[in-house]
């Protein structure tokens, strides 16, 4: 199951090999070329394979990815436990950064441009390999190519989402004597090279369910290249990019005209991918994120089984399943869970007992957060002042009284904390219903099927029906229903790297982020608890610059072609 790993280690090590001393190589090292890799006369195509997984090496995992922690601690769902003045997260979430200084661990320009060139180097020269394998009739090469252009695409939109438009390389491999002046593509330019390698790609792309699932559920599918496409559309009609650019007339920062239709398309892409009937959500929420080969995954990044999750965000105080905390959600993230009647804890019918802030919940708070008297490692967790998990002092611990629960095991009632499956999900089919539900609504309206969309999403995390709305007021306005489907997003894909983006595209950023991130202090006399809110880390979104990174210092110096975006 987890062999795709070691063949990842392996590609990155072919160059080695083929460099490798001469007092044991095959092959002399200055005779090895392109040829040795794409080879005429490999009817297995073993060379061209391992390339390929080369490519998909740059995928990146998100698991505590950026400087140790999870990319939405930059957000206004969590923060760091070890945050400082040289932690990445709170460089990102305190505006402590510019063109030259932007943490390495998020300014991946020439990351993801690496794995571009690798991409193109393999679409422009897998054809002459004789590969006899087939699929669905025809040679295996062209799914590996399919495949290669979907992780192009990509990482193309990767670095669309952070910094606008960026130069479009085409199927060019550039060499040393070519000129690599060049200049930024439009923003719409990039959208539009996206969604057509997409579709151009899907139908050659092996279809879900797949047949070998155990050796092939890395790979993407039809559905992936779809799902990306539906992605991509989704962030091109959203406020930052389409009506709302920071710079009006710049075509580098996204449109320079509001169009409706463009939440249409986004809408009728999401629906083709709930068309398909290849994909659905799971019985239960925690399941997701525990279970290979599931309904709800589309396209992972495969890692090996372990118990990292917990040892490095498991909450401290136990001396068999040692953990560190590394993430501390916010008290805003867990007021934004509704009650399990599906009524926001603001509404006076909802029962919301601030004494006893954690009973009757959404159960996706209790499946995404560990709070004071959680069930944990056969205890209930001490998250008062001075208890056993918020000891106070020197040692790292959560800094808002709460500790990241997602992807971990379930390890309420163990004494430790063994390996299961943490495979970071980059497409999941409760992002495509989502991304239908704010779509449609943008363009049509509160229709049913936006209610439709939304109800299953409530429905699956275990809200309860109600009157048959799953807590859902009957007659939404577009407005209404929109700040549902936001809260409902930041619910639902909590620390899966959506929230961080999601506030910039919706451009709510300055708002939620020009405020004190909050957490809760717990105090505890005899039996009794009381809950203070409090000032956890000041954070700052700089207006309107921090919508889009800066290009890189290094590039606009060396490239006079190169724009910097606005701001920067």
């Amino acid at each position: 199951m987890k062999n795709f790993n070691k063949i990842i280690l392996a590609a990155a090590g072919i160059l080695t090999i083929m460099a490798g001393c001469k007092k044991y190589e095959q092959f002399p090292v200055d005779k090895v070329t392109i040829n040795y890799v794409f080879d005429k006369k490999d009817s297995l195509g073993t060379n061209a394979q391992m390339f390929l997984y080369g490519i998909y090496a740059a995928l990146q995992n998100g698991h505590n990815r950026v400087g140790g922690d999870y990319l939405d601690a930059a957000s206004d769902d969590a923060m760091s436990s070890a945050s400082g003045a040289s932690n990445v997260v709170t460089i990102l979430s305190t505006a402590s950064y510019n063109s030259y200084t932007i943490p390495s661990d998020e300014n991946l320009w020439a990351y993801y441009y690496a794995g571009i060139r690798k991409a193109n180097e393999f679409v422009t020269n897998i054809d002459v390999v004789p590969v006899m394998a087939k699929y669905n009739g025809y040679s295996m090469k062209y799914v590996w190519k399919g495949e290669a252009r979907f992780l192009r695409a990509l990482y193309y939109f990767e670095l669309v989402k952070r910094y606008g438009g960026v130069p479009l390389l085409g199927n060019k491999v550039f060499t040393i004597t070519d000129n690599v002046s060049l200049p930024r593509n439009s923003f719409a330019d990039c959208i539009k090279y996206i969604v057509s390698e997409c579709d151009a790609i899907k139908d050659t792309l092996m279809t879900a369910p797949l047949s070998n699932p155990n050796a092939d559920y890395h790979r993407p599918t039809k559905g992936a290249a779809m799902a990306l496409k539906a992605k991509v559309l989704l962030y091109a009609a959203s406020p930052l990019f389409n009506g709302q650019n920071i710079d009006a007339s710049n075509p580098l920062t996204g449109y320079t005209d509001f169009n409706a239709e463009r939440w249409a398309q986004a809408a009728a892409a999401e629906k083709a991918v709930m068309d398909l009937n290849a994909y659905s959500l799971l019985p239960s929420f925690k399941d997701v994120f525990l279970t290979q080969n599931s309904t709800e995954n589309i396209f992972i990044r495969q890692t090996d089984n372990s118990s990292s999750i917990e040892t490095t965000n498991g909450p401290v105080g136990f001396t068999g399943a040692v953990g560190k905390g590394q993430t501390s959600p916010t008290q805003q993230l867990v007021d934004a869970y509704p009650m399990k009647s599906g009524l926001a804890i603001t509404d006076p019918a909802s029962g919301y007992n601030p004494d006893n802030p954690y009973i009757n919940r959404d159960p996706r708070l209790t499946y995404t957060v560990l709070y004071n008297g959680t069930r944990w490692l056969n205890s209930d967790l001490q998250l008062f002042e001075g208890g056993i998990s918020k000891p106070n002092g020197s040692l790292q611990q959560t800094k808002t009284g709460y500790y990241m629960r997602k992807f971990m095991g379930n390890f309420e009632n163990t004494n430790a904390y063994s390996a299961h499956v943490i495979d970071w999900q980059i497409l999941r089919y409760a992002d495509v219903v989502l991304g239908y539900a704010e779509a449609l609504n943008e363009s049509a309206g509160a229709t049913a099927d936006v209610y439709n969309a939304i109800i299953s999403i409530r429905k699956r995390a275990g809200i309860d029906a109600g009157t048959g709305n799953y807590g859902l007021k009957a007659g939404m306005t577009k407005d209404e229903m929109r700040a549902i489907i936001q809260n409902e997003r930041r619910l639902e894909m909590a620390f899966e790297e959506n929230r961080y983006f999601d506030i910039r595209r919706w451009k709510i950023a300055g708002a939620v982020m020009n405020q004190p991130q909050k957490g809760i202090s717990i105090v505890k006399i005899g039996s009794s608890l009381t809950y203070n809110v409090v000032n956890a880390l000041t954070t700052k979104f700089e207006l309107p610059k921090m919508y889009l990174y800066p290009i890189p210092y290094d590039e606009v110096l060396k490239n006079p072609n190169m724009k910097q975006n606005p701001g920067w």
